[in-house]
């Protein structure tokens, strides 16, 4: 028998890249990461960058949108087009898609702004805002990440989101990234069983409001939208100025946010059905 010839090993050839584009990348992976705007010598240590080399390539990003300057601060965030880019992946999102047009109803009928937040690496993240009613004293944007302590959006997600998810944010809010406490940072010990309480009777009641928290003179109830096993996919805020809007468990504006979720959950559930039983 004539012997078996082994073939050759593959070998696997790292393909060359440009090096100024990972650089960008970098920087824009250091803005995402941070939850308030960046100096530019916080934004260059970041990306491992001496503040001269950096601020050559925070010019040309500024420039394409992908980040911008606070006139006033002087400080880096997302731009307009990395915003667009994020939404344009969002709105492939079955959830986001179904909640969008229920929302825009709803703000219209209540008459108070509605914000739909999904979990982002930094807490909850406002990826929709309908305005309605009279303009708020607060700045709410796409964009504008909630406290998970102080929000009654942030209390929403702590209350029914994995534990393996919520670390990443907690360490996050608190300055701490990288931190594998189990203890959430951002609540004291001493109030930490009075907080478990609290986020337990969020999953009996289905719905959590602030009033006059974390802004005083403004008020919000808030609902998750979960899917057919009970995973959370995003959350409502229905927002407005406190002695305006109805905050009570079982009044207008709680009723028509649980009756919008629930819509939704069966607009996906609709989906589903209909996307199995395509051939």
């Amino acid at each position: 028998m004539k012997p078996v010839k082994q073939a050759a090993p593959r070998v696997t050839r790292t393909q060359r890249g440009i090096q100024s584009v990972e650089v960008g990348g970098r920087l824009l992976d250091a803005l995402a990461r941070a939850r308030t705007p960046l100096a530019l010598s916080d934004l260059a240590a970041s990306a491992a960058l001496a503040p001269g080399q950096a601020h050559a390539y925070v010019v040309s990003l500024a420039r394409l949108g992908l980040i911008k300057r606070d006139e006033i601060s002087g400080r880096y965030e997302p731009g307009p087009l990395s915003l667009r880019l994020g939404l344009l992946h969002l709105e492939r999102q079955p959830a986001f898609r179904a909640a969008v047009p229920r929302v825009a109803v709803l703000a219209e009928v209540l008459g108070f702004s509605i914000a739909i937040c999904i979990a982002g690496p930094q807490g909850p993240t406002i990826v929709r805002y309908e305005h309605a009613g009279f303009p708020l004293h607060v700045n709410l944007h796409v964009g504008t990440v909630m406290s998970l302590p102080a929000t009654s959006t942030g209390r929403v997600f702590c209350a029914h989101l994995p534990t393996s998810e919520l670390h990443a944010m907690w360490a996050n809010q608190a300055g701490t990234p990288g931190s594998s406490r189990a203890a959430p940072p951002l609540v004291p010990a001493s109030e930490r069983a009075a907080f478990d309480a609290t986020l337990a009777t969020i999953r009996t009641r289905g719905i959590e409001r602030g009033i006059d928290a974390p802004s005083p003179g403004i008020s919000s109830l808030s609902v998750p939208v979960c899917d057919a096993t009970g995973r959370m996919l995003l959350a409502l805020t229905a927002i407005g100025t406190t002695g305006s809007i109805d905050v009570a468990w079982q009044g207008p504006v709680a009723r028509a946010l649980r009756d919008t979720a629930r819509a939704i959950g069966a607009d996906l559930a609709v989906e589903e059905i209909s996307a199995e039983a395509m051939p």
